[in-house]
């Protein structure tokens, strides 16, 4: 028999032994959906937190970035001294240096007077640090007393600002002291941040009075044109003292992203959520199988003693882990589709669904079903028959 029709025949059978027993069948597609549900909304959640972490240095403009080697990531800052960072300005190919300041505070809902903790940005408005053209023509009124730029993609915890801006002034409090919202920026909340606010390094000190301007969280370089950039990076990592990091762009979403990947449980958590929900799906699956192949042990060995191969039931055993892989991921992406968009409007943290992730859970999907056939195959040895017979 041809490997094409043997295929095609245990392909059949698979699928007729498949609907002759509904009830389990349906199990077992459950089973596959609920495998897929899960491994979707762990990598879902990983990939967003992923995601937003490496987001955090967009907010950034410059050519190269100094932190303190004690800092875990941009939301757990340690600060360095400020004499360091203009240590830069020494270099002939650095065009400026602009310290930026970051702090969490409680910010008063202006409808509710409730009190949430958010991200305050602080540095000077006309240096360009902030990355965004949505921030430059405000700078004016930033480096005005208390005028603060609000986040309009913050939690609605915070108040509704935006709609509150458009009928007049917007006043609220920061740490206790209060402050102006003079316009909106979009920046995006994430694991780390669920509001964020924007202004002027003196705003910023007003907000926090017990912090120095002396003490940096990061200091946002800029090249002149035409520098080179590696050349540079390894002149200032020569200049500077060995307690800062000296990062470009690239490398300091990297820190970021490996904060996330290997420094937070978080990161942790998500991955082993996605292996537990795998091995859930194979044992189930494996189960189904293994309960077929002994529910029909002596169909399959009359089938062996008419002449049909080994190969032709490990066939059909392989085309029923396919099948139930493909009648449960099916459903299972839907409604993971629609668990997504849940999940965003409650966390205001965007989950896409590309066609890579949908590829790529299909894979694990399919390969968890093949082991799981596998396993199962091995039952097959039984289906002797001289035993039988």
């Amino acid at each position: 028999m041809k490997l094409g029709t043997t295929l095609r025949l245990a392909a059949r059978l698979a699928w007729r032994q498949l609907i002759h027993e509904r009830s389990k069948l349906i199990a077992a597609v459950l089973g596959v959906l609920f495998a897929t549900l899960l491994v979707f909304m762990q990598q879902g959640f990983r990939d967003s937190l992923y995601d937003t972490a490496a987001s955090a240095p967009k907010k950034l403009d410059g050519d190269i970035f100094i932190l303190h080697r004690q800092t875990e990531a941009l939301w757990r800052t340690v600060q360095f001294e400020r004499p360091e960072l203009m240590r830069t300005l020494s270099h002939p190919d650095v065009k400026d240096v602009t310290p930026v300041y970051i702090g969490q505070a409680p910010w008063k809902n202006p409808v509710t007077r409730g009190k949430r903790t958010l991200m305050v940005w602080g540095a000077d408005p006309y240096s360009g640090a902030f990355n965004g053209a949505e921030v430059v023509p405000y700078a004016p009124l930033l480096v005005q007393s208390d005028n603060i730029l609000f986040d309009r993609a913050s939690r609605p915890e915070f108040g509704p600002v935006a709609e509150l801006l458009e009928k007049g002034n917007v006043y609220s409090e920061i740490n206790d002291r209060r402050v102006h919202v003079v316009g909106l920026v979009r920046i995006g909340t994430s694991f780390a941040a669920d509001g964020n606010v924007i202004t002027s390094d003196q705003n910023f000190f007003r907000m926090f009075p017990m912090r120095s301007p002396s003490m940096v969280d990061i200091g946002a370089v800029r090249l002149k044109e035409g520098a080179d950039l590696n050349r540079v990076k390894r002149d200032l990592e020569a200049l500077m003292d060995e307690n800062v990091y000296v990062f470009t762009y690239d490398e300091l979403r990297q820190f970021e992203l490996t904060y996330w990947q290997n420094g937070a449980p978080i990161g942790f958590i998500f991955g082993m959520g996605m292996v537990m929900g795998l091995v859930v799906g194979m044992v189930i699956v494996y189960q189904i199988l293994f309960t077929d192949i002994m529910n029909h042990l002596s169909e399959y060995a009359t089938l062996k003693a008419m002449g049909y191969p080994h190969l032709y039931l490990v066939c059909v055993v392989f085309a029923e882990a396919m099948i139930l892989a493909l009648l449960g991921f099916f459903p299972g992406m839907i409604a993971s589709l629609g668990l997504y968009d849940l999940a965003e409007s409650f966390t205001y943290i965007p989950m896409p669904m590309p066609l890579d992730k949908i590829i790529n859970v299909f894979v694990m999907i399919f390969v968890m079903c093949f082991v799981s056939g596998l396993f199962a195959i091995k039952r097959l040895r039984k289906a002797n028959p001289a035993d039988m017979f």
